[in-house]
């Protein structure tokens, strides 16, 4: 079997998506995705400069074929080139379960578990609306609950007034919810640091499940100091692109779950490695899947196959986005996301309507603080 094409598939759903389609000579086909919302068109380029390194290449090679893609261009890779490979990758994994008739998780090393806790989203403009969203999820079945620093319609983030919204949000949740529902928050970097270390300290009592992206990640060293200043749970690292730039989260213990993207950081071959480093320093996965079903599946078969996950982001259950175009195995119950053990991803995708489902470009959005300076969405 050889690698026949790659093709690339742009649309807007409930947010922008890039997949990615290989190809062989034998009629199988793999799906994989791109986790680099907004910037599609830039890995859309990323892809077509790596298919010719792939075009009449064996599709089990993926180590070899990863190898290739991330180094043969010389300079370090970034998050576009490594989201790029991570949609090739999870196609290849996919084509290797289908020709074998195994689910894929079986070769990642077998099932450790039988299912994955999830967490959805939530959030409200007041604290009230949080608390009714929360009540809403737990009655559909949800265990575990996420939520992030709220700005208002005028696009403008006042970090002192988002702070004690999100204190008050968490005391109240945890008092009404009581102790068997997990709470996540995100800070989604969006806070300073000294606002970063008021909210954690505060929110300490409440039993966080984890805080996730404390800080911005061009400055993981910053992760030494917050460390120090709060026995929260952390949890970091969905913008990074490789084993290699989570070394530092994992190394010097300064995360308790990471967040590893398989649709950026360089899909499930990259994935696995970065699971393994972090089992030696007892830190679970927390995989981040904000976008679609081929993410989902991939994620799943991943956190199926390693000992060490805590959790995996679901904000769409099978079925709730582009069920049109794809069709899955995944089983969402009670909180929990299992498979039924088709073979590869499990998924069962629609290329003609794929072909012609609209797309246009949006960026994500522009926040500003009250002086008018840019800050993190």
């Amino acid at each position: 079997m050889i690698i026949t094409d790659i093709k690339t598939f742009l649309l807007k759903e409930w947010r922008t998506m890039l997949f990615v389609v290989v190809e062989t000579d034998e009629g199988i086909i793999g799906v994989g995705e791109s986790g680099l919302t907004s910037r599609e068109y830039a890995v859309e380029g990323m892809v077509r400069d790596l298919k010719s390194l792939l075009i009449g290449q064996d599709p089990f090679r993926t180590e070899h074929h990863w190898q290739v893609m991330w180094r043969s261009g010389f300079h370090p890779s970034g998050q576009v080139l490594s989201s790029a490979i991570a949609a090739i990758d999870i196609a290849l994994w996919d084509i290797k379960g289908k020709k074998l008739g195994v689910p894929l998780y079986e070769l990642l090393g077998g099932k450790t578990r039988e299912k994955v806790l999830t967490y959805c989203h939530i959030g409200g403009q007041s604290v009230e609306e949080t608390l009714e969203a929360a009540r809403q999820k737990v009655r559909e079945g949800w265990r575990a609950l996420r939520w992030e620093p709220s700005y208002r319609e005028d696009m403008v983030m006042r970090g002192r007034e988002a702070v004690d919204k999100a204190i008050a949000e968490f005391e109240l949740l945890r008092r009404e919810l009581g102790p068997e529902i997990e709470l996540l928050f995100d800070i989604h970097t969006k806070l300073t640091p000294p606002e970063t270390v008021r909210f954690c300290r505060s929110v300490e009592g409440c039993r966080p499940f984890f805080l996730e992206d404390a800080l911005r990640s061009e400055y993981l060293e910053g992760y030494r100091r917050l460390r120090k200043q709060t026995i929260a749970p952390l949890a970091a690292g969905e913008q990074l692109a490789s084993k290699w730039m989570m070394r530092p989260l994992i190394e010097e213990d300064l995360v308790d779950y990471i967040r590893v993207d398989v649709c950026i950081a360089g899909g499930l071959t990259e994935a696995k490695k970065i699971a393994a480093l972090a089992e030696t320093h007892m830190i679970d996965l927390a995989v981040h899947n904000p976008i679609g079903p081929v993410s989902t599946a991939a994620c799943l078969h991943l956190n199926l196959s390693c000992p060490n996950v805590g959790i995996q982001e679901l904000p769409k259950r099978p079925g709730e986005a582009l069920d049109d175009l794809f069709a899955t195995d995944q089983v969402w119950e009670e909180g929990f996301l299992r498979c039924l053990d088709k073979p590869g991803l499990g998924i069962e995708i629609d290329i003609q309507a794929l072909s012609h489902y609209d797309f246009r470009h949006e960026h994500l959005p522009i926040l500003r603080r009250e002086d008018g300076s840019f800050t993190n969405w």
